[in-house]
């Protein structure tokens, strides 16, 4: 029997091969023909099923509908979240039949909203129907609850479950759309943009991690909830009431108690972050809550009100955008309220602007500027992994190119980007800290630096400047 088991495997492979249509040939010529038709029918049965979209980076596909020429809905599953959740996408049309690459939009929606709501409400399939952009539109909470804020939330064990959001978002379907799609995979071809809570988790996600996306928007957004004092009592008491009332959990799960856990919130602010955001094009909607031209009737209260708190905290990041030099262009709309006409136009607008910036294919900025909260994050190319006990603290790199770096707030190992050359040696000199002296470039023209700050400096204020010299 053991003999004769190939034989009666490709026995029945025949069969089956017969049995899909495919012609039978001899057993001696058979194998791999018939192995490339087999693979070739899964892979047709496959694409039927998910289209385009394979299982990869950390996403598995659990269904896939083509709507009309342009759309497909996904529901997708990852371990970052408890729930399977869903995913809306938007080709330009001729896709099918060009062999180009395309931008991408990843364009996030408002408390209570879900995946489609840009393409049942925004006017999105219209306002891009003449334009070659992919338009990528993920779930940002389940079933139009409150919403994640866009983020990994600081409490894991939530009734909800698991929440790491940002992780999903930014670190999985980014790379998995460049993956399944032909798109432009460079920061030039990425852009990001949202309304309400969604301009705040576009201004969040492109200032925590401004190498992924060349322009943001934000529509009636909360790009300030922690710098400004208003913003900040504003922001934990919306927050709060939206994930209390709305999500069903305890108010602060998403970035933690707003007094003891400051640096998180500031970590994930718009208005905090500013100086990440040197090099993205910026662009901020707001109106003032009063009724505007597309109010026909005593307007929702709840619009009027949303729309001033967002406006508020509109002008307080640009507030801080101009007290650091950063440019973005704001545009006031005057009397409008929180709702869809005004956001509609707003996109619209946005549109030819993110296309003009990606256009310009912006290079990577000459020398790097970056500050976070994690203890082990990189930007740019630059790696930084700090020494300290805290899980959450400011460290930042600043004046960063290939001749040294600033490094403030602590101890750190920073590796740069591959920009020197392999296995070179480098003499290492220090203003304000220690270090080794001499390192050595790895195969790939990477540097790294173990940091120490003088000790009478405390971590949060030291900062340690560094400059590397080929030996």
């Amino acid at each position: 029997m053991t003999r004769r088991t190939p034989a009666l495997l490709l026995a029945l492979l025949l069969t089956l091969a017969t049995l899909a249509g495919l012609p039978a040939t001899s057993p001696a010529a058979a194998q791999p023909q018939l192995q490339s038709q087999l693979q070739s029918q899964i892979q047709a049965r496959a694409e039927r099923v998910t289209g385009p979209f394979r299982d990869g980076r950390g996403i598995t596909v659990v269904s896939a509908e083509q709507v009309g020429g342009r759309q497909w809905r996904l529901v997708v599953r990852t371990a970052a979240l408890a729930r399977p959740v869903r995913v809306a996408v938007l080709l330009p049309r001729g896709y099918a039949a060009s062999d180009r690459r395309y931008p991408v939009l990843h364009l996030l929606h408002g408390t209570s909203g879900g995946a489609t709501d840009w393409i049942e409400q925004g006017g999105v399939v219209a306002a891009t129907r003449t334009l070659p952009l992919v338009v990528v539109m993920p779930d940002g909470g389940y079933d139009g609850n409150g919403g994640s804020w866009w983020t990994d939330w600081v409490d894991q064990d939530t009734p909800l479950g698991t929440a790491r959001w940002e992780t999903f978002h930014v670190e999985q379907l980014v790379p998995w759309i460049d993956d399944n799609l032909r798109t432009v995979r460079a920061r030039h071809g990425r852009a990001i943009a949202g309304l309400s809570q969604g301009g705040f988790g576009a201004f969040s996600y492109a200032a925590r991690h401004p190498d992924r996306f060349v322009s943001a928007a934000s529509f009636s957004g909360a790009p300030d909830i922690a710098r400004n004092p208003l913003a900040r009592t504003a922001g934990a008491a919306v927050v709060g009431a939206i994930m209390g009332g709305l999500n069903g959990v305890q108010p602060f799960a998403a970035f933690g108690d707003p007094v003891t856990n400051a640096v998180v919130w500031q970590g994930h602010n718009p208005a905090d972050l500013v100086t990440n955001l040197r090099h993205t094009d910026l662009h901020l909607w707001t109106a003032n809550g009063l009724p505007g031209e597309h109010e026909e009737q005593v307007p929702d209260p709840g619009a009027v009100a949303i729309e001033t708190i967002t406006h508020l905290s509109t002008l307080f990041f640009a507030q801080a955008a101009d007290a650091a030099g950063v440019r973005y262009r704001l545009t006031n709309q005057g009397p409008g309220t929180h709702t869809w006409p005004y956001w509609s136009r707003y996109l619209r607008a946005y549109l030819p602007r993110m296309l003009r910036a990606m256009a310009e294919r912006r290079s990577r900025p000459a020398t790097v500027q970056h500050r976070a909260i994690e203890r082990t994050w990189s930007q740019w190319g630059w790696r930084v992994a700090t020494r300290r006990t805290a899980e959450h603290a400011f460290t930042a790199l600043r004046g960063a190119d290939r001749g040294g770096f600033t490094l403030v707030g602590g101890a750190a190992v920073v590796r740069t980007p591959r920009v020197h050359r392999p296995r070179a040696a480098y003499a290492v000199r220090y203003r304000g800290g220690s270090g080794p002296a001499r390192v050595r470039a790895d195969a790939q023209g990477r540097v790294e630096v173990h940091v120490r700050p003088d000790r009478s400096r405390t971590a949060r204020n030291s900062e340690v400047h560094v400059a590397l010299q080929p030996m």
